[in-house]
């Protein structure tokens, strides 16, 4: 098994363990008698709020760690190798401009959330610490990758974070922790607990030196890193505010904007399941990639294309079928509060959204890679100048909270068309195959199949023949059709952990 394909299998597992902590926490947050609509979307807030400072704050060095580390690590002893160094230091100066900023506009804060979503002012200055553990962790996590250590990052972004949150509620409702008010002011450090821990293994496995000695590939390269992180910085910066700013808008703008936020919170978090491979995929490919633009292995390249694109449309097409199949019953059966119904349409534009964006593959790291890097920018601010304003117009005048999803939906299908389109013509790279025709017509029929055969079934029953007929009748399609390349050979590797056959 190839080494990409074992870390992405292996990521994907951590990933998806994490994301059945994270449902756990979903409805302990959302349950009758647990915290309220408004208690739950703050928590939201502060993430969507942390990505934004960490977008500020990082200051490009996650581009130049992926673009730059083979240079380093083929050219330089460990304890000379100063990348991880910079990189923090430059951070950290980052998220002191963001520390500063804050500060003067927090009048500013007031005034747009004060109305619709008062907690957030109450709260605003327990964001920073959130916001600076996330920055330090993606530092460190990015050199992680590099080092092919994405399985344990997975592991403390995916479960180690969510277990820390697990702990905080149970100890909110023993009464160990006494208000919301104490739980919301620890939960701001956990973060920093995440990156801690990371940071301390990393030291004391000897993976990292620091040394704040410039080296000869810090100088020799030191314009064209200028250029990069000019350029990605920006990219990424207006990429990350696009993919954020539906939540802050929605408590901005709406009223009972916090409250509408936890909807909104919801629906995100059981869409994100949809997502869990992609972070595997682009983990464990990152170096890869690298590597491959400085070797120019063309063919490497397009086979991860390829694979990237067809293995995250079977998972995202699959995972969307089922929770759509079972949204509503789920709310229901386990007791959700009523008012997360409102959450399953917002629920079906983000996964549709989802779908789009992981179907076209690992096309953001193909380019973040190339030498075309300053592509990103130009794609993000596309994305940015259609994100702010469909978000606002959809939000306050049309639709309220199911606004932000349709917005994404539209704008996220326009800049993966542009960025299809670019590699496609600047270097033959395209993804798709029949195979993807295949596997949207398979996930299409399956659900009709299951739908119409247990539409008047509902309760745990309902959900239960429902996905048990979907996954039987979709597995056997995606073997039979072999939709992946990757399906044959993992499942050979499945049949020798199990005994049933025998290897080579």
């Amino acid at each position: 098994m190839s080494q990409i394909r074992k870390q992405s299998i292996v990521s994907s597992l951590v990933v998806y363990v994490g994301f059945a902590i994270g449902f756990l926490n979903t409805y302990l947050f959302t349950r009758e008698g647990g915290f309220t609509q408004a208690e739950y979307g703050l928590t939201g807030i502060f993430m969507a709020i942390a990505n934004i400072m960490y977008s500020f704050a990082n200051l490009g060095m996650v581009a130049y760690i992926y673009k730059f580390y083979p240079y380093y690590n083929d050219n330089l002893p460990k304890k000379k190798n100063d990348m991880l160094s910079w990189a923090l230091l430059v951070s950290l100066v980052g998220f002191c401009l963001v520390i500063i900023a804050g500060i003067l506009f927090k009048d500013l804060v007031i005034r747009k959330y004060g109305t619709n979503s008062p907690d957030l002012v109450k709260y605003y200055y327990y964001v920073f610490p959130f916001g600076l553990g996330l920055t330090l962790f993606t530092i460190l996590e990015a050199y992680a990758w590099q080092l092919k250590k994405s399985v344990l990052t997975n592991f403390l972004r995916e479960i180690q974070f969510r277990l820390l949150t697990t702990l905080l509620i149970v100890l909110s409702f023993t009464g160990v922790i006494a208000s919301f008010d104490l739980f919301i002011k620890i939960y701001s450090f956990t973060f920093l607990v995440v990156a801690l821990i990371l940071l301390g293994y990393l030291v004391s496995t000897k993976h990292i030196s620091f040394s704040f000695s410039v080296s000869k590939i810090s100088k020799k390269f030191f314009k064209k890193i200028i250029s990069l992180i000019a350029f990605v910085y920006g990219g990424s910066l207006v990429f990350t505010i696009s993919m954020v700013i539906d939540t802050i808008i929605i408590a901005a703008v709406l009223p009972d904007g916090l409250a509408l936020a936890g909807v909104y919170t919801l629906a995100q978090n059981i869409a994100s399941l949809i997502q869990a491979p992609q972070r595997g995929v682009i983990s464990s490919s990152m170096g890869a990639l690298s590597k491959a633009w400085k070797d120019k292995d063309m063919p490497k390249i397009n086979r991860i294309y390829h694979s990237s694109s067809i293995n995250q449309l079977i998972f995202s097409v699959a995972m969307f079928a089922l929770i759509w199949l079972n949204f509503n019953d789920a709310v229901l059966n386990f007791h959700l509060q009523h008012r997360y119904l409102e959450a399953a349409w917002v629920f079906f534009f983000i996964g549709m959204m989802r779908i789009v964006d992981m179907g076209t593959g690992v096309n953001s790291q193909i380019i973040g890679t190339s030498t075309l890097w300053r592509f990103d920018f130009i794609t993000g601010i596309i994305l940015l100048s259609l994100t702010l304003p469909l978000n606002y117009i959809l939000t306050k005048y049309y639709y309220g909270v199911m606004g932000p999803a349709i917005a994404n939906l539209i704008t996220f299908t326009i800049y993966n068309s542009i960025r299809y389109w670019f590699l496609y013509k600047k270097f033959n790279l395209q993804p798709f195959t029949i195979k993807t025709v295949y596997t949207i017509l398979l996930g299409i029929a399956t659900f009709y199949c299951c739908f119409f055969l247990f539409r008047n079934m509902h309760g745990f029953v309902g959900m239960t023949a429902r996905s048990v007929l979907f996954i039987i009748m979709y597995a056997a399609g995606t073997k039979l059709l072999n939709l992946s390349p990757d399906v044959k050979p993992v499942w050979q590797t499945f049949q020798k952990k199990l005994g049933i056959k025998k290897g080579d």
